[in-house]
């Protein structure tokens, strides 16, 4: 690959290196992730605006679930 390489390009290439090396090694992270979870997984390639955006979403979603319910119960 000519030029720089972004950084989650350079990611990927080292984990497709390392499940190269170690295949099992990566079923054990796999399984460790669904029990843990991982954020990384949730913001991905996003940038700090699109992450911030969907913590004040969320933020909003949960208050507005209270505030229903405390109305209108």
């Amino acid at each position: 690959m000519t030029g720089k390489q972004t950084s989650a390009e350079k990611r990927e290439q080292l984990r497709q290196q390392e499940l190269k090396n170690n295949p099992t090694g990566a079923l054990k992270d796999s399984i460790d992730k669904a029990n843990n979870g991982s954020t990384v997984d949730f913001t991905g390639n996003s940038n700090w605006k699109e992450t911030g955006f969907m913590i004040i979403l969320i933020v909003v979603a949960v208050l507005g679930y209270f505030g229903y319910r405390l109305l209108f119960s």
